[in-house]
């Protein structure tokens, strides 16, 4: 039988905990402006930690594979253009570089690499509680632990999938303390909270009943002055785009879900009475599912300090997209007589609250303007780490974590594998900005993700939301609300930025289907 799994002998070596939040919009923590309640996110931000400008890839699928390979999604055959596909022979998962290390590697939660579907075969963990049903939070039909299939759920068994993806972590902590105490261990903790559909145990959602009455623009306010108070941000709040429209899947998602219900961020005192509160309870919901995953990560850290890992485990939290706009009835169904929030109901947040969790920032997931691609980054590291509630200026990138991981484990990989030649990772280690602020710099950071491009050289941003529009141009140094276009101003910047863009856009796809790529990478 498990018990505590306290650990007489901690390993040297740092243990690695990564946390993924699904959704989760750049002011959706406490400790970067919410009024949502998450003390022990908080409290590792205190003892540690806050990235301000820490960039993902805008959606699910193509972040959680640049974690897991250290590579842009479009280097390693995860974009929405190439998915079907198994990662280039090149391609190794995190575990397979730290494995050499003597560490162990456990997984717990969603994993969407589709490119590397099983999670103990392809991509190396030695174990693995895999979330795949996305569309049910209480009574999941598709889940598997060390690649084999579970029963799916019943809705009266108790089940809730953030108190489970926990639980089976739990259980792997626990059980490598018993047996393997003297090694040291990755856990990759990806929740699916607060991805839709809205879903949350009762008692969480009556905690924030009231609180969202007041609307989406007063919340989003109150969020910008918290964050300026906290140095996070130091641009102006972007405009609300009440012309941006949810996306929506089906033509009669509206008809489903009720006239409650809009695809627009429209402003708050335009909503009937029955539209407030029914888009109010949504919120509560999304803070709901928030608020339960910081309760979830609270028993993650006590656990660490049962087994004596808390000191010399370095553990990072982020978001794989922003908060996401995305009006869609999937699953089951939305059974608009059950009460919302529960296994019946099938909500999502909507483009008016999302613009309010992505605060200060324009558009959402999906989109490359910074409401899609910001995220919080939390890094605590006791051992590793001496400054204490500091901030980081620093700016970063998803295909950052992997060589900050290698970095403080002091695992120095060779390019060679599968007897192919990888090419240098596109990401830097920041581990060196843990110390000091600044001291990782990039040539740039790459974005695409279906008609979505973006491209960051030091603080300048081009963007645009198709091919078939012209570049925008930003002075990101002041105006990370996308406020203020300066393409007509510099068409010069412009012109060598979508150059750039260009070659590195042709260069990353060329490297997903060569055995042995080029070596000449943007940084």
């Amino acid at each position: 039988m498990i018990g505590t799994g306290a650990s007489a002998a901690p390993a040297s070596k740092p243990n690695i905990v990564l946390i993924v939040a699904d959704d989760l919009g750049y002011s959706d923590l406490g400790c970067y402006g919410s009024e949502i309640a998450t003390p022990n996110l908080d409290s590792l931000a205190n003892g540690g930690l806050r990235f301000t400008q820490f960039y993902n890839t805008a959606r699910c699928w193509p972040t959680r594979a640049a974690l897991m390979t250290g590579y842009y999604p479009q280097q390693v055959r995860m974009d929405p253009q190439q998915r079907g596909r198994k990662l280039p022979d090149w391609t190794r998962t995190l575990p397979k570089y730290l494995k050499p290390a003597g560490y162990r590697s456990y997984h717990s939660g969603k994993w969407h690499v589709t490119a590397a579907p099983r999670q103990v075969q392809d991509a190396g963990f030695d174990h693995s509680y895999a979330l795949e049903d996305q569309n049910r939070f209480f009574d999941p039909k598709s889940h598997t632990e060390d690649d084999r299939h579970l029963p799916p759920v019943k809705r009266e068994d108790g089940y809730y999938a953030t108190t489970a993806i926990t639980d089976y972590a739990l259980k792997y902590l626990k059980g490598h303390a018993e047996e393997h105490g003297s090694v040291p261990f990755f856990l990759y903790l990806a929740y699916t909270s607060p991805h839709f559909p809205l879903q949350a145990p009762a008692a969480d959602i009556e905690r924030y009943k009231t609180k969202y009455l007041e609307g989406w623009e007063i919340i989003r306010q109150r969020r910008y002055e918290k964050m300026r108070s906290l140095n996070l941000v130091n641009s102006p709040l972007s405009k609300p785009e009440p012309e941006i429209k949810a996306p929506s899947g089906a033509p009669d998602t509206l008809m489903k879900l009720g006239p409650a219900e809009t695809l627009y961020a429209v402003p708050w005192d335009s909503l009937t009475p029955q539209q407030k509160e029914f888009q109010a309870t949504k919120m509560a919901i999304h803070a709901a599912m928030i608020d339960r995953m910081d309760q979830e990560v609270g028993r993650v850290l006590a656990q660490l300090k049962a087994m004596n890992a808390a000191e010399n485990t370095l553990i990072l939290l982020l978001s794989d997209n922003g908060a996401s706009a995305e009006i869609l009835v999937r699953g089951d169904g939305h059974d608009h007589t059950a009460p919302m929030g529960s296994a019946a109901s099938y909500l999502c947040l909507g483009p008016g609250w999302a613009t309010a969790c992505n605060t200060p920032f324009r558009r959402h997931k999906i989109w490359v303007h910074e409401g899609g691609i910001s995220t919080p980054l939390i890094a605590h590291w006791p051992a590793g780490i001496s400054a204490r509630n500091e901030l980081r200026t620093n700016t970063g990138h998803v295909v950052d974590i992997l060589p900050t991981i290698l970095d403080a484990t002091g695992v120095h990989p060779d390019l060679q594998w599968n007897n192919a030649t990888a090419p240098p990772f596109p990401g830097k280690s920041l581990v060196p900005a843990f110390s000091t602020d600044g001291s990782v710099t990039h040539e740039s950071l790459y974005f695409r993700h279906e008609n979505n491009s973006g491209l960051r050289m030091e603080n300048w941003k081009i963007v645009r939301d198709s091919p078939d529009k012209p570049w925008e141009l930003y002075d990101l140094s002041k105006d990370r609300s996308e406020s203020t276009n300066l393409a007509g101003a510099d068409p010069d910047r412009v012109r060598d930025m979508a150059t750039e863009w260009k070659k590195l856009d042709e260069q990353f796809v060329k490297d997903a289907e060569d055995s042995a790529p080029a070596t000449t990478q943007g940084k």
